[in-house]
């Protein structure tokens, strides 16, 4: 049934890399057409100083937990060689960021089963002992969902930039194969994207499907004035294609 819903749709993939082809080849295999527009782009850490200083005393072992909440942080600690101690445990915010660190040669302690995102990393955190201290690298752009939520529960959170999420300028026959509807679907996989799709691409056409990754997402694309239709339960980029094929298949 939704093998043939994507038959020959344009969706727009926001985003390059390891991530972009992955989900190229998934639409690909539902016969859909991806159009890879990358929309941000990861830069240094606007506090590079910090950073370095937090990754010594990770290394150093001097942290309980290290919160990882994206694949691009894990490219971050193994750019950095940071080498995480026996001693200090891991977590990570959803499946994808957790293959991420196990790829890098990192181990897995916790991922959150029901909501893989800051709220669940929090809501599910698995550590009773109060106090701990716990280190969150994470984008410029992160909200404080996370080290506010530990903070809460006792435990002492060092939060530092890991990375700049920027903006990309999208390509001139992108902007106009949107607003004329021939990108029938775009996908949607954090609140960085959402807010590029609103600046750059808004106001859409009403037959545009928004598909995103996650409640989370969903919530900051509807902050961010975008229109969501679908949205993948599961964070994962074959649950945001299959959610989106079984939707047009309805």
């Amino acid at each position: 049934m939704s093998s043939k819903a994507l038959d020959g749709v344009r969706v727009l993939v926001p985003r390059g890399g390891n991530w972009g082809d992955s989900v190229a080849a998934l639409l690909r295999g539902h016969s859909a057409v991806p159009v890879i527009a990358p929309l941000i782009n990861f830069a240094p850490s606007e506090n590079v100083p910090a950073l370095a200083n937090a990754f010594h005393e990770l290394n150093d072992g001097q942290f309980d937990w290290i919160a990882v909440t994206s694949a691009t942080t894990v490219d971050v600690l193994t750019v950095s060689g940071v080498k995480i101690p026996d001693n200090t445990k891991i977590a990570a915010v959803g499946e994808t960021t957790a293959s991420a660190l196990n790829l890098a040669g990192y181990r897995v302690d916790f991922v959150p089963e029901l909501d893989n995102s800051g709220r669940g990393l929090v809501k599910e955190w698995p550590d009773s002992t109060s106090g701990l201290r716990v280190l969150a690298p994470q984008s410029n752009l992160a909200d404080t969902t996370l080290v506010d939520g530990l903070g809460a529960l006792g435990h002492e959170v060092v939060s530092v930039s890991a990375y700049s999420t920027v903006g990309i300028p999208v390509a001139d026959k992108v902007r106009e194969d949107v607003a004329s509807g021939r990108i029938a679907a775009i996908l949607v996989s954090s609140g960085s994207v959402a807010r590029q799709v609103a600046e750059q691409l808004a106001p859409l056409p009403e037959t545009t499907i928004v598909a995103c990754i996650g409640p989370r997402t969903a919530f900051d694309a509807r902050d961010a004035g975008l229109t969501v239709h679908v949205i993948a339960e599961d964070r994962s980029s074959q649950s945001l294609v299959e959610t989106l094929a079984e939707y047009l298949s309805r």
